[in-house]
């Protein structure tokens, strides 16, 4: 499958509000999902960025550290994506970008100090499930 599809659906859902993130458990091999703000990287169109406030200590970040097959659910469909903790200095500001720039004028509190100290995370799409 091209990422095409993926592609479009993604940019048709980035305003909305939460995807669900499946990772599966790292002591329990059971699957661990979650409801997540998220941003659509504007340079790739298929990966997901996420901000985790709880950093490394987020129980779903230390899942997809071990394993960083993952699912994600926009709307109601699901695609296989790699998840991967941002580590390069310019995808790490786009990521705390995209995803501050789309939430903060939704937020009555301030999200700067959140903005700062969260862990970015991408999900690269791959296909639907």
């Amino acid at each position: 499958m091209s990422l095409a599809e993926p592609r479009a659906t993604l940019t048709s859902a980035a305003d909305d509000d939460f995807c669900y993130l499946t990772t599966t458990g790292r002591l329990t091999a059971q699957p661990h999902e979650i409801e997540i703000w998220f941003a659509l990287d504007p340079i790739a169109g298929t990966t997901l960025f996420l901000l985790a406030g709880g950093g490394d200590a987020s129980d779903w970040v230390r899942n997809l550290r071990a394993d960083p097959a993952v699912t994600v659910r926009v709307r109601d469909l699901t695609y296989v994506a790699h998840a991967r903790v941002v580590t390069d200095a310019i995808e790490d500001e786009r990521a705390r970008t995209v995803v501050f720039d789309k939430y903060q004028p939704r937020n009555a509190g301030e999200l700067v100090s959140w903005r700062a100290r969260a862990l970015p995370v991408a999900l690269d799409v791959q296909n639907k499930e």
